[in-house]
């Protein structure tokens, strides 16, 4: 199987950014690591090695890009403020340096995103905002109530606004980005057991109420929020 290390200095969020490819050809898929995680999550969580067959099938290449969390939601140590902005740094990095570089490598004419818990969030933040750059997404034990989670301290302003799919998601009426969505893959799957599950029927309330397809799997058979449970599930939708 293919595997490459790619590290570039990204002007976006002003520091070096890494990332692994695997696979050489199929529909390419933007990763996202958990929570805090880092480029190499999924790999040394033996994702990677769940679908081997399909990567080397040429049925789907994987990037899998690193993450600032740490510094933006999760980081205690800036005013919230602070946090928000380094995530919408984030995006921009994401979508101006990361999905050119996919594009240079692979020309098929579709884009996913995917992700586990945190990473969840990202992938779906990202598709739901960006409906004409990703086509596809798959968000396995998503955590999409961030504000529960308290991660702004009760903070608030359009940059939070637009980043938490709860809020945006309800008032969203423009015609043209709602048609563009409807033609999209939207995924979310969870399990019976797993703390983000009520968070994953209420976004396919949400999604349904605006006639946006989406695919709500809750798995049963004691499934819970692990890679166990997420090894199987991208074996099974990759």
């Amino acid at each position: 199987m293919t595997r490459e290390y790619h590290k570039w200095f990204s002007s976006a969020p002003g520091r070096d950014m890494e990332m692994l490819v695997f696979g050489h050809g199929g529909l390419p898929v933007i990763v996202f690591p958990t929570s805090q995680g880092r480029f190499y999550e999924f790999e040394d969580r033996g994702m990677v090695g769940a679908i081997e067959d399909k990567i080397e099938g040429r049925r789907v290449q994987l990037f899998c890009v690193d993450s600032v969390d740490g510094e933006s939601w999760y980081n205690r140590d800036v005013p919230p403020r602070g946090r928000i902005a380094r995530e919408v740094q984030y995006e921009n990095y994401v979508l101006h340096e990361v999905v050119p570089f996919v594009r240079h490598r692979n020309h098929r004419p579709h884009l996913g995103a995917i992700g586990c818990c945190f990473g969840g969030y990202h992938a779906v933040n990202i598709s739901l905002r960006n409906p004409d750059v990703f086509t596809g997404c798959l968000s396995m034990s998503g955590a999409f109530d961030l504000k529960s989670l308290g991660l702004l301290n009760g903070y608030y302003d359009d940059d939070c606004y637009f980043n938490l799919p709860m809020d945006y998601l309800p008032n969203l009426s423009d015609a043209g980005i709602l048609d563009r969505m409807r033609h999209n893959t939207y995924v979310l799957a969870a399990g019976t057991h797993d703390p983000c599950w009520r968070d994953n029927e209420q976004l396919a309330a949400v999604m349904r109420a605006k006639g946006i397809p989406v695919r709500l799997d809750v798995w049963g058979d004691n499934a819970r929020h692990d890679w166990p449970c997420w090894q199987r599930m991208v074996q099974v939708y990759l």
